[in-house]
């Protein structure tokens, strides 16, 4: 069976960019993330050994979730020089996916999530693929399934965890399609939703585990502890909303092309390696580092 590598590219740059040390090219441009991006990228080809590779970006511009809900994700990247570091090494990582030849998707209005979410859902669609994705958002959890896996960093840039069904209820408490109501009830204050109110995790897990589901949960309020009860009450309306808010889109309009994303060579990888400069890189996949003058500008300076 075929593999396709699906990269959540910005949370993979957000991991590169903090784990790095802060590199800089000699216009002041950051560059470091760029490197861990890619020394992420070869540990996961080598581990997983996938057949196809694809790469998918957020844009700046709001989504529709910001429209629904002004205050989502609002404290995020609010120091201007990360968010300048953040978007700079997206523009670059595009260059050096395009000439390696790996399609590079970015989808005014959706996040990445969603677009990983339509491939993935392409992709596994046939008896010819399975999909991982590499992340290191747990939001992505709720796309797991027998043919659908996730590849998380726990530590640094090498210490990595791949996540199938069982692993999300051990780390969760609730099965991979529950995570969207799990969210609706808790909230995320990473993307800055409310959930509802007075609603923690472990209350949020025994109810789940009791009524499967959200909106099952609101059908057996009578049955639910008064206490519980007015809280899910009270906080019904931003519920519901971080549920929509939470729901990862399957539709957004992308076509996966399958003979368009397969792994590029490693000869491939190491020219474009070469021109980066990433000797250190060149060397871990045993590709042989060209004789090219130390004084010659690489790709990014």
């Amino acid at each position: 069976m075929a593999k396709l590598l699906l990269i959540d590219g910005n949370a993979v740059l957000h991991r590169a960019y903090y784990a790095m040390p802060d590199w800089r090219n000699r216009s002041g441009e950051a560059t470091a993330g760029v490197y861990g991006f890619l020394s992420m990228l070869l540990n996961a080809i080598e581990k997983l050994v996938p057949t196809h590779l694809v790469v998918v970006f957020d844009t700046p511009e709001p989504t529709f979730r910001h429209v629904m809900y002004v205050g989502y994700q609002s404290g995020r990247e609010k120091e201007r020089q990360v968010s300048e570091d953040i978007w700079g090494q997206v523009e670059k990582l595009k260059l050096v996916f395009e000439k390696m030849n790996v399609p590079v998707f970015t989808v005014a209005g959706f996040e990445a999530d969603d677009v990983i979410g339509t491939l993935g859902v392409q992709a596994s669609a046939t008896d010819e693929f399975e999909v991982v994705i590499i992340t290191g958002d747990r939001d992505l959890m709720q796309l797991v399934n027998d043919k659908v896996s996730l590849y998380m960093p726990k530590k640094g840039l090498s210490d990595t965890e791949l996540v199938d069904k069982g692993s999300v209820v051990e780390r969760m408490g609730v099965n991979p399609d529950q995570i969207v109501d799990y969210k609706a009830l808790v909230g995320d204050s990473s993307d800055n939703y409310p959930g509802v109110p007075g609603i923690g995790p472990k209350t949020a897990i025994d109810l789940i585990r009791n009524y499967s589901s959200f909106s099952n949960i609101y059908n057996n309020l009578e049955k639910i502890k008064e206490s519980v009860k007015l809280k899910l009450a009270d906080g019904y309306e931003a519920g519901k909303l971080s549920e929509q808010l939470a729901t990862i889109r399957i539709d957004v309009p992308v076509t996966l092309k399958t003979d368009e994303c397969v792994l590029p060579t490693s000869q491939k990888i190491t020219e474009v390696l070469q021109e980066l400069g990433y000797k250190s890189l060149i060397k871990r996949i045993g590709g042989k580092v060209s004789d090219k003058d130390d004084n010659q500008t690489t790709l990014f300076e």
